[in-house]
Parts: C-alpha cells; sequence; structure tokens
C-alpha cells in the first residue's frame, strides 16, 4: 500500500514531466475531477485524458505544492483526503503566467488507480 504523500509526489511529478500515461494511471475509472481550467466537472476517463492533454501542451507547464499548505486526513485506513495550495505556471503567447489553486483529493489507497476525486479551483481574489 503507497501512503498519500508519495500519491501526491506521483501526481506531481506526472504533470512536471509530462507524464500523461503515469498521470492518468493514478484516476480511478469512476474518478471525478473538478479541475482548475473548465468549467465542466469531468466523470469520464476520456475526458479526463483530454483535459490533461490539453493543459500539457502548454509552453513550459509545471506545478508547484506549497508544502506548509498540505493537509492530510485520515478517513478510514485506507480513504485519505490530501488538500493544500499548489501554483500552476505555463507560458502564454511567451508570457510566463501563474495561478494559484486550491485542491483536494480523495484517495483509496487499496485501490491500484487511488484518486477517487480531484477537486482544485484558482483562489479567488479577496473581497
Amino acid at each position: 500500500m503507497r501512503n498519500p504523500q508519495e500519491i501526491l509526489n506521483t501526481w506531481l511529478k506526472s504533470v512536471n514531466d509530462g507524464e500523461i500515461e503515469t498521470l492518468l494511471s493514478l484516476y480511478h475509472e469512476s474518478a471525478v475531477l473538478i479541475p482548475t481550467f473548465s468549467n465542466r466537472i469531468l466523470n469520464d476517463p476520456k475526458k479526463i485524458q483530454a483535459y490533461f492533454e490539453k493543459l500539457n501542451s502548454r509552453e513550459e507547464l509545471c506545478v508547484a505544492l506549497h508544502e506548509k499548505t498540505i493537509e492530510v486526513q485520515t478517513i478510514t485506513d485506507t480513504i485519505h483526503s490530501v488538500s493544500g495550495i499548489y501554483c500552476w505556471r505555463f507560458a502564454v503567447d511567451d508570457e510566463m503566467l501563474s495561478f494559484e489553486a486550491r485542491f483536494s483529493f480523495v484517495l483509496d489507497l487499496s485501490l491500484e488507480n487511488p484518486i477517487l476525486h480531484h477537486h482544485s479551483s484558482q483562489i479567488p481574489r479577496m473581497i
């Protein structure tokens, strides 16, 4: 059995290295993704794949964790919630842009594809 931090690190490395197959292998076939850069809820492996392929086409794509924000909650022996803040960066028209976002994962470590739910949303401006 893997641990939540290992799953998060594998997810992060897969995004940063453009390893789409490895990234997709983390998502369970019934996973739900509420993505950072889409207004749709993705609940189908093909939709999740299309989202990450489009995102991966961005120049200089990378995502970095704000390590001090990471929270791991144990729900059962195998089910965990992981949440925190990360920063997406990629180039648009040769300009590097940054997007701070909140994220949460629900993981079932007993499964080969442990991500059951992934929510990510840009941090709104304060009012």
